[in-house]
């Protein structure tokens, strides 16, 4: 017989969590360089800039901030190709769908709650058949503000029925468990994640980390783990 979970409710960001979009980000960015002439930057120098938005995929890209002239155009760029581009080679982490299946069969409600716009999180999810299985889900856009603001967890906590304490958020960024932490839910980071060399996950404060789905199933499975 399955213990019964301490959760009502998993929240999960997007970007690094729930999907690994960074191929086709990079993709994305990639073809942005190209029309400007430029050689493809290797997969691994971008991918832990994806979790942070296209501001900072700009500044990986090509090494400038937002005072150049022609930062805001290229991150336009980046986003009106990513957009015509969403799943290519998007797909949900390895062992994930495995976990949102166990998460509904046992009755845990699950969410997204991300600080990626609107236009981009729910064609995405639900080119995925993602967007109408979850509970709650929460963009950038949706309310005035984004993480780390608690407000986004707070409201996809109350979407999906569940008491902050009664919810888990699952992120790969220390904003997300700094999100978490003032929302009053219980916080874990997603070690699989788009987490850069210089990150110290272990100094976030979150109550634990996840190397792999797998992980977060066994830490939902354990109450004493609370």
């Amino acid at each position: 017989m399955v213990a019964p979970s301490p959760f009502d409710a998993v929240l999960f960001d997007l970007d690094g969590t729930l999907l690994d979009t960074a191929p086709d980000l990079a993709w994305a960015l990639n073809q942005v360089r190209r029309e400007e002439g430029l050689p493809e930057l290797p997969f691994e120098t971008i991918r832990p800039s994806v979790s942070h938005g296209s501001a900072a995929m700009i500044r990986t890209g090509f090494g400038t901030d937002e005072a150049d002239p022609r930062f805001e155009p290229r991150r336009r760029r980046l986003l009106e190709i990513y957009a015509a581009n969403l799943a290519r080679e998007t797909r949900p982490f390895p062992g994930m769908a495995e976990l949102l299946e166990d998460m509904e069969r046992r009755g845990i409600r699950w969410g997204v709650v991300t600080n990626k716009p609107a236009r981009f999180t729910e064609p995405l999810l639900d080119a995925l058949g993602l967007l109408e299985r979850a509970a709650a889900v929460v963009s950038g856009d949706s309310l005035p503000k984004r993480k780390p603001h608690p407000a986004p967890i707070l409201h996809a906590c109350r979407a999906a029925g569940a008491e902050p304490d009664r919810c888990l958020y699952v992120g790969d960024a220390e904003r997300d468990i700094r999100a978490g932490s003032n929302a009053g839910v219980h916080t874990l980071v997603a070690l699989f994640g788009y987490i850069a060399p210089d990150d110290d996950p272990a100094t976030w404060g979150a109550d634990g980390l996840a190397a792999t789905p797998a992980d977060i199933s066994a830490w939902i499975a354990a109450p004493e783990r609370i």
